[in-house]
């Protein structure tokens, strides 16, 4: 990020209040830059989907069918629902859905040249978040472009 000057930022979305006060940053900032945002969903995908096969039936193709109605199901969701605020703020976006965890978002903000990741904090605390991490936690140490990370809470 050369200077002041800031083109593009990725926002990581989910739906939830905390990517919602990433969203509401993301615009602010976006508009005080002319930047482009890029609205991101990492969805991880199942594990070990030939462990249950009993729950989807035992063919590979109906796992596929089922794996990319659910993908394009989120891409709706995440165009329609989650970038609304950023129709609202007539700011120049696109969407997309990455498969994986916060490693997925950090790779994505590589290949988009993202000047900046926007993410929030969902809080979960604790012995969990210590045990788990979180997307924010993860990203602050992998990434290789700046993370904002947005508290939860006015």
């Amino acid at each position: 990020m050369g200077g002041s000057e800031v083109k593009r930022l990725v926002v990581g979305v989910d739906g939830s209040e905390g990517s919602e006060r990433a969203m509401e940053f993301a615009i602010r900032m976006a508009r005080g830059f002319g930047a482009e945002i890029v609205a991101v969903h990492a969805l991880r995908p199942v594990a070990y989907p030939d462990a249950f096969p009993w729950a989807l039936g035992s063919s590979p193709d109906i796992w596929e069918r089922c794996w990319q109605g659910a993908r394009e199901e989120l891409e709706r969701t995440l165009e329609a629902e989650w970038c609304r605020p950023l129709r609202d703020a007539g700011v120049e976006y696109r969407c997309a859905v990455v498969e994986g965890g916060p490693e997925a978002i950090a790779r994505f903000a590589e290949r988009e040249d993202a000047d900046i990741i926007v993410v929030g904090r969902r809080g979960r605390g604790g012995f969990s978040e210590l045990v788990l991490g979180s997307v924010s936690h993860q990203l602050v140490h992998h990434a290789h472009r700046p993370v904002v990370v947005v508290p939860a809470g006015r």
